[in-house]
């Protein structure tokens, strides 16, 4: 969070204003910030990140009963938001090496109902964008991103923001960058400005206009303010993240048994997460009890699979996904944000390899 003084006076003039929502000031200020930081020709700022896709697949304007393939190692927004659009997900597998949707699997599951491909930049790890654009021309498909993860990064030069027909982000209290809520769609056409904007505010285009049917998905003013605070110090930010992702993978990265994912190749991150596969003689649920009986909260990040989840289970088209449930079994995300101190990470790193070797003991917190 930025330092207290510092947003309470950015809000401050919201009280001489009144103006606390409807496309104010800052909501306006923060979007032409956003497109400028993520390096997008257009971007609508929506209340978050879930309804920035949801309207994002709406606008696109499927046929009701069409097929999006995508990947079930994910948060389950990402598939709500293509069934509360009235479409069929299909579940694709994905790879061993970034866990991100496996694009030499598509091409299987493409039938006359498909649509789209809605992949998921998994722990801003970036998924195979040429191949997956390859394949949605050659079949005349939309591709849309969920970069829920990915916020601020380049893929080979470019911002991520612009792969794809659209691209979302979030901007939940949790992730690199946040609005407290929010999140932005990010997208190529600036025809789809008007459309979006109309499905987040209701149709209405002037007082006594309503054009469409709509949702309400604004920014308000003070989440807003928050993110024009936080996107000041985005970068310093990242730099502690790198930090403190570098030191676990010089603490566990020779560990077997532990696998750490390096980043892809021609990648700038923004070391949001880091995710460990576990296997051999170090087990994801033990790590995780032993951890949390240290006061240590890791995150089994996915489990279960969207497509296992009892709301969509046995619901939609059957395939198989041996990688990701082994993934969805094995993998734990641990915990890493700016602020967290170097040796609170040698204690975790040693809680961790203690359970391999039988041995739970506390070990003592530092303050270094």
């Amino acid at each position: 969070m930025p330092d207290f003084e510092e947003y309470i006076a950015m809000i401050k003039p919201l009280w001489e204003s009144r103006h606390l929502t409807n496309m104010g000031q800052y909501h306006e200020r923060l979007e032409e910030m956003l497109k400028g930081y993520l390096e997008v020709p257009n971007a609508s700022l929506m209340v978050n990140g879930h309804m920035a896709l949801e309207l994002t697949i709406q606008a696109m304007n499927f046929p009701a009963g069409s097929e999006v393939i995508t990947t079930p190692f994910t948060f389950v927004s990402t598939t709500h938001a293509i069934v509360r659009n009235g479409l069929q997900p299909v579940f694709c597998d994905v790879k061993e090496g970034n866990y991100t949707i496996d694009e030499s699997k598509i091409e299987d599951l493409i039938t006359e109902k498909t649509v789209a491909i809605l992949p998921v930049h998994i722990y801003g790890h970036i998924c195979s964008v040429d191949k997956i654009q390859e394949i949605a021309y050659k079949y005349g498909l939309k591709v849309i991103y969920d970069a829920a993860h990915a916020f601020g990064e380049r893929y080979k030069g470019v911002g991520v923001g612009n792969f794809g027909n659209a691209s979302i982000f979030s901007f939940h209290a949790t992730k690199v960058f946040h609005t407290i809520e929010g999140g932005i769609s990010c997208f190529q056409e600036r025809e789809l400005y008007e459309t979006l904007y109309n499905l987040k505010n209701f149709g209405i285009r002037s007082e006594e206009l309503t054009v469409s049917i709509g949702a309400n998905a604004k920014m308000d003013e003070f989440h807003a303010a928050m993110g024009i605070c936080n996107l000041k110090h985005i970068d310093d930010e990242i730099k502690k993240r790198k930090r403190i992702f570098e030191a676990y993978h010089g603490l566990l990265g020779e560990e077997k048994g532990i696998c750490l994912l390096p980043y892809e190749k021609d990648l700038v991150p923004n070391y949001a997460y880091c995710p460990a596969l576990l296997t051999g003689s170090y087990d994801r649920d033990k790590v995780y009890e032993v951890l949390r009986a240290h006061d240590v909260y890791p995150r089994k990040y996915f489990y279960p699979l969207t497509a296992d989840m009892a709301c969509f289970k046995n619901k939609y088209k059957q395939q198989p996904l041996e990688v990701a449930r082994e993934c969805s079994a094995k993998v734990l995300c641990f915990p890493i944000y700016p602020d967290l101190p170097l040796g609170e990470v040698e204690r975790i790193c040693h809680i961790i390899k203690e359970t391999k070797n039988g041995r739970q003991g506390v070990a003592a917190k530092t303050d270094n």
